[in-house]
């Protein structure tokens, strides 16, 4: 029955019921994501997944009694923490924005969070951030995230390949927060399990020549290797480079390295390598992958549906708290994401406002099986993928 439910809700959506007439009222959300930069492949998907949450709630005309929502594209670039404070500060100041869907690179989110968003007391929800130093920085209530900390993809990292059988492995990472924090994480959790880690080396992110850093890994072995970077850039830089040389022909791939591209670029060359991104097999993510392809952009790419849950919070918290001002609702994001209350799912948006608005509770689930723990940040759960015939195939969700 709840299928049922979910995918009349789907149907809905995507027949985009034009009755929600004009408002006079309008609240602008900021999206900051790098369109340019090492993963500029993946950020148009994560936009429109964002973005198609905040027209389903305009198109429902319920939120604080008939206010539209308006998004602002801006870019971060990913790498450039100067550029993407000054594109943060342009959505607040001249755009007026209520609340930012970003950042997405945890380096660059780190530096708008505390240059920006926490002098401006402004709502942030990044859906792609996972650097585990963001569980420490000091945020005022302001700062959640719907991608898990890097702290729990090390854990899981660690149970694919020893479930594998792999205990031994060369690591390398892009050398800025998420690479560093990723490859930190991962290190302890690996060594507690018994493996053994040969070598950790940091690569910089866009040279022409990786054959040196290649050179060390080769020299110091493993039975696979770990790239901690970013598709778009150094990470498949340091991959080909491998591959070219016979250094490794079989890798594993944290969340920066997934995408249609490890597909076109590499195929069955690296038939074999493994990898994790966040994702469930919940019945939201189905609905979101239906929802991607009605709206004409990929649902299962990564942090789409990350990005979309992000945009429903900062909108479901404003109508909780019956303010888009972010000192009003920064208090009810916790409260809407979790439980108890009733379940909402991608395409559902406007069956909780209505609940809200009403007085009741909800506890949003959406595309991702959304629970918020500690000061904010996603529980995690993650899609386990293996390279088969130049292709992904999922193998199953931890």
């Amino acid at each position: 029955m709840k299928k049922l439910l979910m995918a009349s809700a789907a149907t809905a959506l995507m027949a985009s019921v034009a009755g929600a007439g004009s408002h006079s009222n309008e609240v602008k959300l900021g999206i900051i994501f790098g369109f340019t930069g090492p993963i500029e492949s993946l950020t148009p998907d994560m936009a429109d997944g964002a973005e198609l949450a905040m027209r389903e709630i305009s198109e429902s005309g319920m939120l604080l009694d008939g206010m539209t929502v308006s998004p602002v594209r801006a870019d971060s670039t990913c790498i450039d923490s100067g550029a993407a404070t000054a594109a943060a500060e342009r959505l607040l100041t001249s755009d007026g924005v209520k609340g930012i869907v970003g950042g997405d690179c945890s380096g660059v989110t780190g530096a708008i969070l505390s240059n920006v968003a926490m002098p401006n007391g402004v709502v942030m929800i990044s859906p792609s951030a996972t650097s585990p130093a963001l569980s420490e920085t000091e945020d005022n209530g302001l700062f959640f995230r719907t991608a898990p900390s890097d702290a729990r993809q090390g854990v899981v990292m660690t149970e694919i390949l020893m479930d594998l059988g792999i205990e031994e492995v060369a690591v390398s990472y892009v050398n800025n927060d998420y690479g560093k924090g990723l490859a930190d994480s991962f290190e302890t959790a690996f060594k507690d399990a018994g493996g053994t880690i040969t070598i950790s080396s940091s690569h910089e992110d866009q040279k022409a020549d990786y054959s040196a850093e290649v050179g060390a890994m080769a020299s110091a072995g493993g039975e696979r290797l770990v790239v901690a970077g970013y598709l778009d850039s150094g990470g498949s830089g340091i991959v080909r480079a491998a591959l070219d040389t016979g250094a490794f022909d079989t890798f594993h791939f944290p969340d920066g390295m997934y995408g249609a591209n490890l597909e076109t670029n590499f195929g069955t060359e690296i038939n074999g390598s493994t990898g994790q991104v966040p994702g469930t097999d919940s019945p939201g993510a189905q609905v979101m992958q239906e929802l991607g392809e009605a709206n004409d952009f990929d649902g299962t790419s990564s942090f789409v549906g990350e990005s979309y849950d992000a945009a429903a919070l900062i909108l479901l918290a404003m109508q909780a708290a019956g303010s888009v001002e972010s000192a009003d609702y920064k208090g009810e994001v916790m409260g809407v994401a979790n439980a108890p209350g009733e379940k909402i799912y991608p395409g559902e948006l406007a069956k909780g406002l209505e609940i809200l608005k009403n007085g009741g509770e909800i506890d949003y689930v959406g595309a991702t099986a959304v629970e918020l723990i500690g000061g904010g940040e996603s529980a995690g759960n993650y899609r386990q993928y293996e390279i088969k015939d130049g292709k992904i195939t999922t193998v199953q969700y931890r």
